[in-house]
């Protein structure tokens, strides 16, 4: 029996949380050039109004949250955060309708970076920080914020934890679940730092820099420029930014090992990091070659835009530096093709992942060899351990939802009138958190045109692709919600 009590308890604390994280673009509103100081009070207002009467109105749980508490709260805290998160935008004149508003809080949450505005610039400073501030608090997970503050969830916060961080199903940093979080979240943070410094070193202003990297970290995409990173026009700045692409695409399992334990060779010697890095580079060679044949250029320019393409692809970021939509087929296949595969796991990238990637070619390559010696038994080894068949199995339907949605969603979107290879780039682009696609959602367009059905087909996109399909889909099902 699902315990609704203790569920809106904790869901109280949650937006009491975010009306906290509310008050950091306050600055903005009072000191900055521009402010929207009633849209950001109205929303404070809202959000700890809402906060109040859940926390008042429920009762605090006295044991540990079941499984199936977890995953309900899960879902209810990111629908619950990109609802209040939005008001900012409800209560601002440049969203012209609410639909247009949640579609930009849903997107900034779950870091997809998709945008409905013709003109960024226009944005107040504050809106506009909180823009990207909901990118920087999405990439590492909202539920995962909360595990580290709310102390509250006992070791029930561990169904929170691996429901939303998929980091967590292979490997845990810490026995204690709150001592991991809070490690991740500090790592996330001095990254954040260093990244911001280097753009300032670079040439962007305080600003601009602290807005790019919260999006770069939480691989969203968000800019304060219309025209994305390519606005700068700065070779420095684009290298900056996907070396932190790269480093925000990379486990954060990873950095732990290298940031606290001192431990390198577990850093560097990371089979899916290694893969990871790997495919960037051919892709870009490959993409770098195509660009020369279709229009000659200096050599280190293809590669750099290349390079800037892939990575922000692959990482599902979604920044560009170029307009790939006018670039020959075999270059934007390759980039709708990394997008599928994304970053690795347990890190803020969306996409199926690389090691599961890797996996889906070990799966394909046994059936082979089981065709060949039909008495063979073959184990999957994946980084020296072997793959449990369960896994095995989990891995297969999670492409196999995945397809289904993404089929089903594009379905939805032709009826609306999008045409067909808009529809599918843009249900892969929000369902993997990446933001641009092609055609009609290219990355000199964005989203402003399309019907409202179709931008709330792709909020559900977004939401599902965050949450790994398994976690909002089963709630969904009949047996969840039996005795």
């Amino acid at each position: 029996m699902i315990r609704f009590s203790a569920v809106g308890y904790v869901l109280g604390q949650f937006l009491l949380v975010l009306a906290a994280t509310m008050l950091a673009p306050l600055p903005f509103t009072f000191f900055g050039a521009s402010g929207d100081a009633r849209a950001m009070g109205l929303s404070i207002a809202c959000t700890v109004g809402a906060g109040l009467a859940l926390f008042a109105a429920c009762r605090r749980p006295t044991t540990e949250l079941t499984l199936r508490e977890g995953l309900l709260l899960v879902c209810v805290v990111w629908f619950c955060v990109s609802l209040f998160g939005g008001l900012p935008f409800v209560f601002s004149p440049h969203f012209p309708t609410f639909t247009d508003a949640m579609y930009e809080s849903v997107s900034g949450f779950t870091t997809t970076g998709a945008s409905i505005l013709p003109e960024v610039e226009v944005l107040p400073s504050d809106i506009q920080f909180w823009r990207h501030f909901s990118h920087w608090l999405g990439g590492m997970g909202i539920v995962l914020l909360g595990v580290a503050i709310l102390p509250l969830l006992g070791l029930g916060g561990m169904h929170l934890y691996r429901a939303e961080f998929s980091g967590a199903k292979s490997e845990k940093l810490k026995p204690r679940i709150t001592e991991a979080a809070m490690s991740l979240w500090r790592i996330y943070f001095a990254l954040t730092a260093a990244q911001t410094v280097a753009l300032k070193v670079a040439g962007m202003t305080w600003y601009e820099a602290v807005c790019h990297s919260m999006s770069t970290l939480g691989t969203g995409g968000f800019s304060t420029r219309t025209a994305s990173v390519a606005g700068f026009n700065n070779p420095a700045v684009e290298y900056i930014i996907i070396l932190f692409m790269i480093l925000a695409g990379t486990n954060f399992t990873c950095h732990y090992r290298l940031w606290v334990e001192r431990r390198p060779g577990g850093f560097f010697g990371d089979v899916e990091l290694r893969a990871w890095v790997a495919i960037i580079l051919l892709c870009s060679l490959a993409i770098t070659w195509s660009r020369l044949t279709q229009q000659p250029q200096p050599l280190e320019r293809a590669f750099r835009d290349s390079l800037f393409q892939v990575t922000s692809m692959i990482a599902t970021c979604g920044f560009a530096t170029a307009d790939f939509d006018k670039w020959l087929p075999f270059p934007q296949l390759l980039l709708i093709a990394v997008m599928f595969c994304g970053g690795c796991t347990g890190s803020t990238s969306g996409g199926f992942k690389v090691a599961r990637v890797l996996l889906l070619f070990k799966v394909v390559g046994r059936e082979f060899l089981r065709m060949i010696e039909r008495r063979a038994v073959v184990a999957i080894r994946l980084g020296g351990k072997t793959i449990p068949e369960p896994a095995i199995q989990n891995l297969l339907n999670l492409i196999y939802l995945a397809l289904i949605v993404n089929f089903a969603s594009s379905l939805l979107l032709t009826a609306t009138g999008v045409d067909p290879l808009s529809s599918i780039t843009a249900v892969a682009a929000n369902m993997f958190g990446v933001g641009p696609g092609l055609r009609e959602v290219g990355p000199a367009a964005n989203y402003s045109k399309l019907p409202a059905l179709a931008k709330w087909v792709l909020m559900g996109d977004m939401l599902a692709g965050r949450l790994e399909f398994y976690t909002l889909l089963v709630i969904l099902t009949p047996s969840f919600w039996r005795k």
